[in-house]
């Protein structure tokens, strides 16, 4: 969260604080067209915020899913879904007009696209910048979230969106996607999806190899090799060995 927590609403910084959500912000969208309400009128800000993924799951699935990382991500989402909707109904008893957005869900087959990209509304708050691999890339967690969208008018600080990739050079992602969706482009505001991915191909290598995974919606080897998502792995092990060191003491 790139605006300090002490300008946003008490009531909310608690609320989140309950539910142990760690990374999140607030996004004007007023740019953008946004699902509307139930009288049609669309909303200019949204709470972004990421649950991170067992770590120890994402790290064993970079040669392909596993039903542990199915679990965890049906896990994940529900935990999302449950958090919108109640955040989504604390922001109406308030007075405010709210909606929340479905996690993983796809209302455009055809387009096989949502609503609205969740990575939108978490770059406009400033939890990260989309990796090579179309997926927003948190400092805290690399890749390893599910992200979750609450839209609303109630005024917030909203973060100085983050527009420049991180990932550099690196193109672990992309030599590892087994279909060969992925294009190598360096992400920016505004990009294309096409130009990150091939979402057709995508979604046509999950349905053939891992359909047995939520009906081939679970892939995550792109997700899984990347730098960013394997340090957690790495700063994991070094609290571990820290804590054992001051318990031998």
């Amino acid at each position: 969260m790139s605006i300090p927590s002490s300008q946003f609403p008490t009531w909310l910084i608690n609320w989140l604080k309950t539910e142990s959500i760690r990374l999140w912000g607030a996004a004007d969208l007023r740019d953008f067209a946004t699902p509307p309400d139930e009288k049609g009128q669309p909303f200019p800000r949204a709470l972004s915020w990421a649950i991170p993924m067992d770590p120890h799951i994402m790290a064993t699935i970079q040669n392909g899913p596993n039903q542990a990382y199915a679990d965890e991500y049906a896990r994940v989402n529900n935990r999302i879904n449950d958090v919108s909707q109640r955040l989504s109904a604390e922001i109406k008893s308030r007075g405010f007009r709210s909606q929340p957005l479905g996690a993983s869900e796809r209302t455009d087959p055809l387009h096989i696209k949502g609503d609205f990209p969740q990575k939108t509304a978490a770059t406009r708050a400033g939890l990260g910048w989309i990796g090579r691999h179309c997926q927003l890339i948190t400092r805290e967690f690399g890749p390893w979230v599910r992200l979750g969208t609450v839209f609303t008018d109630m005024e917030l600080p909203c973060a100085t969106p983050i527009e420049q990739s991180h990932c550099g050079k690196c193109g672990r992602c992309v030599a590892a996607c087994p279909a060969d969706a992925l294009k190598g482009a360096l992400w920016y505001p505004g990009i294309p999806r096409e130009k990150l991915l091939d979402v057709h191909v995508c979604d046509k290598w999950k349905k053939e190899h891992y359909f047995q995974y939520h009906h081939g919606h679970n892939c995550g080897i792109c997700a899984a090799v990347c730098p960013h998502g394997l340090k957690c792995v790495q700063n994991n092990r070094s609290t571990q060995l820290n804590a054992q060191s001051e318990t031998g003491r």
